[in-house]
């Protein structure tokens, strides 16, 4: 099942108001797990930028001056989130600027029930605790002590361990069944056994003796019956 972990950074907290979308990143995860492959723009607002959200993801409009328009970025960013579920954390927020960006280019909005909402999922599992990222990499002991500003990449990848967490982790036991495994030339696996010499079944003398006590006590045994000779083939 292919999933899209994916985070926004903004000129502010309405598209409505004129905000605009400065930062897309996304992380692929394939049976809940990331594959490697992300996708990160930065974008053009077209505006300026606010104190107030610099303060939070530190995009100045200097440094977005040269960057792509979403206008230039929309068939790429499409094709890689696909139709794929889109794990977010607070999706409502990032939904309403990606189709408000969406809309202004004529393209049909994206229904929220493609979206997976990570802070929902956080708060039904720990009712009354905090559901931010921050607190959820501390609650789940995720590294995240790099992240000084906001950044979409950067949050999509934390965003897709705390999501593995919240949906119960790793299977229990997983890399347990992979101890004395090892890949085999042909990309599969083989066990490695350890050999152990066989051990000697011969039956001691003591043995012997009780087998032949018991014997005596049995009438007609066919372990003390002679042999009969074999028929003269013609």
């Amino acid at each position: 099942m292919r999933e899209i972990v994916l985070d926004t950074e903004t000129t502010g907290f309405d598209p409505l108001t004129g905000h605009r979308i400065v930062e897309i990143g996304c992380v692929e995860l394939m049976g809940h797990l990331p594959t490697g492959r992300v996708y990160h723009q930065y974008v053009n607002p077209e505006r300026d930028m606010p104190e107030e959200a610099f303060k939070v993801h530190g995009l100045s409009e200097q440094f977005l001056s040269d960057k792509p328009t979403f206008a230039e970025i929309v068939a790429e960013f499409m094709e890689f989130i696909g139709d794929s579920v889109l794990v977010i954390h607070n999706a409502e927020f990032d939904m309403r600027f990606i189709n408000a960006e969406l809309t202004r280019l004529g393209f049909p909005a994206l229904p929220m029930s493609r979206s997976i909402d990570t802070v929902a999922m956080a708060r039904k599992k720990f009712p009354g605790a905090q559901a931010n990222l921050d607190a959820l990499c501390r609650r789940f002991g995720i590294d995240n002590t790099h992240r000084s500003f906001h950044g979409a990449l950067l949050d999509s990848e934390l965003l897709a361990e705390v999501y593995l967490q919240l949906i119960g982790g790793r299977q229990p036991g997983f890399e347990l069944g992979l101890q004395g495994m090892s890949k085999s030339g042909a990309g599969g696996a083989t066990i490695e056994r350890i050999r152990r010499e066989p051990r000697p079944h011969a039956a001691s003398a003591e043995e012997l003796e009780a087998h032949g006590a018991f014997l005596g006590k049995l009438k007609k045994a066919i372990w003390l019956r002679e042999p009969e000779p074999e028929a003269e083939k013609g």
